[in-house]
């Protein structure tokens, strides 16, 4: 096993970091307010790194995402690539690539997926297909109560109760999306289907096995985790900064040992987020199966992240609970991936009903 990024990966992590690093600032950030950034979007695109994940692979997806994790970033990058690029590039029918690929690499297309929660949790309505026409077509109907970018979608890949994934215009008529307010200020949505039409994944006479629903859902929760491993290095690099310029009674805060203590835990916390990250986008790049490691990265992602981000306003002090201090983006950031994730015992349960089904050995 080795999961060291290549040169290109690494090449691109780098650029990544240059364009979030240079454009999504704290004062930009504010401005925003619960807006997508369309001029961070339009640079991202401009330099070809959506197109860029379909050479560097999930891994190379990952160290982008941790670049947009630190510095909070409010575009759809990590999400349109996992559930538009990746999927349909893996899943998608030669028609299907040819028609969405070319957009989605460009930043004119954006994609989401409309599951309840990477977790893979039902909402109150969950979706339904009607049965297929001749044509493959089917009108789905059933609601999702969150959808991350779900307002600058124009692309939706939606599973259905019986795990069969479906492609959905943004614009179809029956499709419903109404903005609502999370924990962190994504551009979020509530999506309603209403008998809207859709195509199956891969095309007319596809098959629909769970294997292609768990591989992207095994995808969106890797790249998703290292969104968090980036959130976790951004606030812990803060905190850092902070407590050793911070000085009280004549000498800097990180002297203190129990300041030492937590940035120690929550450095440990924050590599175990990116280690487990890291294997499972190299054994998915690599063709292997990766569906319990995703669940592992996304646990310590959830769990680990929460307590990461509790740790980075904890060091600051009075100033962390200040509503508009930078620290705390990444903290309202490692809460609402925590619960876009999932609870940990709910992740602990379906990691404990996939492995006692593993043959013994």
């Amino acid at each position: 096993m080795d999961f060291t990024p290549t040169d290109e990966q690494r090449a691109a992590g780098h650029l990544a970091a240059e364009i979030f690093g240079d454009l999504s600032t704290p004062e930009r950030l504010a401005a925003l307010g619960t807006s997508a950034d369309a001029d961070l979007w339009k640079a991202l695109c401009a330099a070809g790194l959506p197109g860029a994940v379909e050479e560097a692979g999930l891994l190379g997806l990952v160290l982008m995402a941790e670049e947009q994790g630190r510095t909070t970033a409010q575009v759809p990058f990590a999400a349109s690539c996992a559930y538009g690029l990746l999927a349909v590039g893996a899943h998608g029918s030669a028609a299907q690539r040819a028609r969405l690929l070319p957009g989605l690499r460009d930043g004119t297309e954006v994609a989401t997926g409309a599951f309840a929660r990477a977790a893979g949790a039902g909402g109150p309505r969950p979706v339904a297909a009607g049965p297929p026409a001749d044509s493959g077509r089917a009108r789905l109907t059933g609601t999702v109560p969150v959808v991350p970018w779900l307002c600058e979608a124009t692309v939706l890949l939606v599973p259905d109760a019986e795990r069969r994934l479906w492609l959905v215009r943004a614009d179809e008529s029956g499709v419903g999306v109404e903005p609502v307010a999370t924990t962190a200020p994504w551009s979020a949505g509530r999506l309603t289907l209403e008998g809207a039409a859709a195509e199956p994944l891969g095309g007319p006479g596809a098959h629909h096995p769970h294997g292609a629903h768990d591989e992207v859902l095994a995808v969106a929760r890797t790249a998703f985790a290292g969104l968090q491993a980036g959130v976790c290095a951004g606030a812990l690099a803060r905190a850092v900064a902070h407590t050793t310029t911070r000085e009280q009674f004549g000498r800097p805060l990180a002297t203190n040992q129990g300041v030492q203590l937590r940035a120690a835990e929550a450095y440990m916390d924050t590599e175990a987020i990116r280690v487990t990250a890291y294997e499972a986008a190299w054994r998915l790049d690599a063709g292997l199966d990766a569906v319990t490691h995703a669940l592992t990265a996304a646990w310590w992602a959830a769990e680990a992240g929460k307590r990461v981000v509790h740790t980075g306003q904890h060091l600051h002090g009075g100033i962390g609970a200040d509503l508009d201090h930078p620290v705390h983006r990444h903290f309202l950031w490692g809460r609402q991936l925590d619960a876009y994730l999932g609870a940990g015992a709910e992740l602990l349960e379906e990691l404990g009903a996939l492995l006692t089904k593993e043959p013994q050995a």
